[in-house]
């Protein structure tokens, strides 16, 4: 079972920036493809961006493409989340996901609190 510790969450004025970062321990991080989700109240759940495991490819919904970047240190077994440009819109929870990539298995860290607001 993979544990995920997020960090960096706040609150933002609109236009500003934050980056969250996550950090699994229990499984190897080199086997983990890692995924940043939110959900806004009242909202379901939604996929930001994934990395995967060996960290040279990418992917993120059309709606925040090049404001989110999603990037690992392998060498500090950490995952980052950079946000630019943020709007109000974007205030949600934000969850760390991992899926190791041997077993399938997906684990969820807690969220952090992001809150894009004047």
């Amino acid at each position: 079972q993979v544990q995920l510790v997020e960090s960096g969450g706040g609150l933002v004025q609109p236009g500003g920036s934050l980056r969250l970062s996550c950090k699994p321990s229990g499984t190897p991080f080199a086997f983990l493809v890692m995924s940043w989700y939110r959900q806004a109240p009242g909202k379901q759940r939604e996929l930001v961006a994934t990395v995967n495991a060996g960290g040279g490819s990418t992917t993120y919904p059309d709606s925040l493409k090049g404001r989110f970047t999603i990037s690992r240190d392998n060498s500090k077994s950490t995952v980052y989340l950079q946000m630019n440009s943020l709007k109000p819109e974007d205030t949600a929870l934000y969850y760390c996901h991992a899926r190791d990539v041997r077993t399938t298995i997906a684990s969820w860290g807690q969220g952090t609190q992001v809150t894009v607001s004047s």
